[in-house]
């Protein structure tokens, strides 16, 4: 029987990167985020941990770019809750916190994907 691998050893070395390239991510107090190197299979990310249930979110990612997307996406929105959270911009809809940030706020959010994409070595 023939093992399927999902990953090559390239892909594996470069999703380490960009792994590596979000570990503040990782660091933060309130977020229950964590990336599992499961094998022949790629990566996962688990989320949102409770005791009783474990992880209630799961991703599974076998090529660095997705992996470095998904790990922007959730950089990204988690430092925009944050920041207007800080804010006092509790009562506007998700869709547009960002937009009510400052403009030299949002242009250092996006400006951030260009630092994390060359730790990552990758291209955005």
């Amino acid at each position: 029987m023939e093992i399927k691998v999902y990953i090559t050893e390239e892909e594996r070395a470069k999703c380490r990167r960009v792994i590596d390239a979000f570990a503040e991510l990782y660091e933060i107090e309130d977020e229950d985020i964590l990336i599992v190197d499961v094998g022949r299979y790629g990566f996962v990310k688990l989320q949102c941990y409770t005791p009783s249930y474990g992880f209630e979110e799961l991703d599974t990612y076998t090529d660095s770019h997705s992996l470095f997307e998904g790990l922007w996406e959730e950089w990204f929105s988690l430092n925009v809750f944050m920041l207007a959270r800080e804010m006092q911009l509790a009562d506007v809809l998700y869709e547009d916190l960002f937009n009510n940030l400052p403009r030299e706020i949002q242009s250092e959010l996006i400006g951030r994907k260009a630092d994390f994409a060359k730790k990552a070595g990758i291209t955005p």
